[in-house]
């Protein structure tokens, strides 16, 4: 069959629904319903919003994010001469509030600048750490000697908060790249904590989905769940704890926050939990100290980089795994013609190949201030060639597949190291893209790790601690490159990623989702690099995720359209992950391209985890 033909019908309902969602946009509904804000006090008129409109197309600067008030923020701070990096800040820290349950003070994340003066990429590690007092056995059940990652006696707790790095990250971002202060930056989502903005149903969702665990923790509780239930969608959602957390940082800057009282305030959350004497919920202390936040570095550091095709793609380095995987991915693809290819075949080599650079993610892949990381040769030609050999064109390998040995002395095909320890990391997080009428590019995953992080609102300053240190292994192994150990950032999949060609970006995106953010990114990026996809096509294209396990998980419409082509080459597709998967959405991503004249194109989900919110200066018909 021919190739085209067979891409062309397989896109057909796909394009049609994007193209009803970039038509209509997903309108978040500006009516607040009467009664009270959270806490109490007077319902007030709408905050001014823009709809959730996917994708937009124009001139002079774009912002993509997964809502209207923090893409609406970081295009203002455009419209006033910021840069993409001050818009990123700004548009980050509205997201602590319309967003807190995926983002905000108390995480971490990764940060990637393209300096388009310079043509310098360059990354912000914003990881969190593990404390000094941190054992090696934190995850281990005392009574059984078994691990009890995904009980609640982990998830929420102490035990899993690590240092936060958003501020950090905020205030190097602005001091190496910024025109504006950190007080300037956090204005816009100042003001908008106090005013409030819209629920919408995610946000109602999503704090339903936490009730349980929001409810052990008064102080979660009187913010979150007022009256014992989640705010009603339409209704007005304030945060007047946080307005006066951002006021202190940008009276003070992050030292307010490392130490003095805010950072005394965390320690004391995190080591003596305050919970509802009701609670059946165990939540046992962490080990978080002032010193660990007073000693919290932000770290600059390079970019990942693989050459693919006639693109140069730019990616971040360990602790998180996210660049060395999608560009291993990427090397091993570009062995093979994926144009050239049916659905079918280019489909069951994107998931070989996926398979086979998270074998090797699980070995090789840690904190590389602890561990010895490889980069060179997992992002070396000759090794990508010596896995891209494994991939039989017509039959699926057994899954899991081993890592390959990076200390083979021969290129034979096949050789293999041990294998790794399963993976646990999460699916929240969330992801912004900007780029400034300069050509200035930022693309920024941040995160507190699962929805609703640790649970524990800091008491009085109104944000969330994140769970992140459950990102570390199960187990304690010596050979295991993500082991635990004081002072270490836990391995991530967060992969803010940059494409140039001919030495100017034309495309950058990232993406939430844990470890499936690193298949989002590589199937979104063959999608578009090689498949001819437009970027909103490829953003939008139904997902499946092949991370090295027996099964592939798939949303729904991917088994549709793929499902049996695939299962003839061994490929086994379930819509059902674990609790931390949602077959049902995998990812929700956002990106934005450059063409050539300096056209942009912001497109965000249009459906996914309620839709997204793309924004351009100068806006001219798509």
């Amino acid at each position: 069959m021919d190739h085209r033909s067979s891409t062309r019908s397989a896109r057909r309902p796909l394009t049609a629904a994007l193209a009803a969602a970039l038509t209509t946009g997903l309108a978040v509904t500006t009516a607040v319903a009467p009664g009270l804000a959270p806490g109490g006090g007077e319902a007030v008129a709408a905050p001014r919003h823009e709809d959730k409109i996917p994708m937009a197309v124009g001139y002079g600067g774009a912002i993509s994010t997964v809502d209207p008030e923090a893409s609406r923020i970081g295009l203002e701070v455009l419209r006033k001469g910021g840069n993409a990096v001050d818009a990123a800040v700004a548009a980050a820290a509205a997201l602590g509030v319309t967003e807190p349950y995926s983002a905000g003070i108390g995480g971490g994340g990764f940060f990637l600048h393209y300096d388009a003066a310079t043509g310098e990429v360059t990354t912000i590690d914003g990881r969190e750490t593990a404390p000094a007092a941190m054992p090696t056995d934190a995850f281990i059940d005392p009574s059984t000697g078994a691990p009890y990652r995904f009980s609640p006696e982990l998830v929420t707790s102490g035990v899993s908060v690590g240092t936060p790095g958003t501020p950090a990250t905020w205030e190097v971002a602005l001091e190496r790249w910024g025109t504006l202060s950190l007080a300037q930056a956090l204005k816009p989502a100042t003001q908008l904590a106090r005013r409030g903005f819209v629920v919408d149903q995610t946000f109602r969702s999503q704090t339903l989905d936490n009730a349980a665990r929001f409810s052990a923790f008064p102080a979660t509780a009187e913010l979150f769940l007022p009256g014992g239930d989640a705010p009603a969608v339409g209704t007005l959602f304030r945060n007047r704890d946080l307005a006066a957390t951002y006021d202190l940082l940008a009276k003070h800057g992050t030292e307010a926050f490392y130490t003095g009282d805010i950072a005394e305030d965390v320690v004391e959350a995190v080591t003596n939990p305050a919970t509802d004497p009701d609670t059946d919920l165990p939540v046992p202390p962490g080990y978080l100290a002032l010193e660990d936040l007073a000693g919290y570095e932000a770290l600059v550091q390079d970019p990942t980089h693989v050459r693919y095709r006639e693109f140069d793609v730019y990616g971040m380095g360990p602790p998180s795994s996210g660049g060395s995987t999608v560009g291993e991915a990427l090397n091993i693809l570009e062995t093979f013609d994926l144009p050239g290819m049916s659905d079918a075949d280019y489909l069951h080599h994107y998931l070989e190949a996926s398979a086979l650079s998270f074998a090797d993610r699980g070995k090789y892949l840690g904190d590389a201030a602890f561990v010895d990381v490889p980069l060179e040769t997992l992002l070396s030609d000759d090794f990508a060639a010596e896995r891209a050999c494994l991939i039989d064109p017509t039959t699926a390998l057994p899954k899991p597949v081993a890592p390959g040995d990076v200390d083979a002395t021969s290129s034979a095909c096949g050789e293999t190291a041990s294998p790794e320890e399963m993976d646990t990391e999460n699916i929240s997080t969330t992801n912004l893209t900007v780029v400034d009428g300069e050509g200035n590019v930022v693309e920024y995953t941040l995160t507190i790790e699962q929805t609703g992080g640790s649970g524990m609102v800091v008491p009085g300053r109104g944000f969330l601690l994140n769970n992140e240190l459950t990102d570390f292994s199960l187990r304690w192994s010596a050979s295991d490159p993500n082991r635990i150990e004081p002072g270490k950032r836990p391995r991530s999949s967060m992969a803010p990623t940059l494409v140039l060609r001919d030495g100017e970006p034309v495309l950058a995106l990232g993406s939430p989702g844990g470890s499936t953010i690193i298949t989002t990114v590589l199937q979104t990026l063959t999608n578009r690099l090689d498949r001819g996809m437009d970027v909103a096509e490829a953003l939008s294209a139904p997902r499946a995720t092949q991370r090295n396990t027996a099964s592939v998980v798939a949303e729904p419409e991917f088994i549709e359209l793929y499902g049996d082509a695939l299962f003839a080459y061994g490929h086994a597709l379930v819509a059902s992950g674990d609790q931390f998967t949602s077959a049902a959405e995998i990812g929700a991503a956002t990106a934005i391209e450059i063409g050539p004249d300096g056209l942009l194109t912001a497109v965000s989900e249009p459906r996914r985890r309620g839709g997204g919110a793309a924004m351009v200066l100068e806006p001219v018909s798509p």
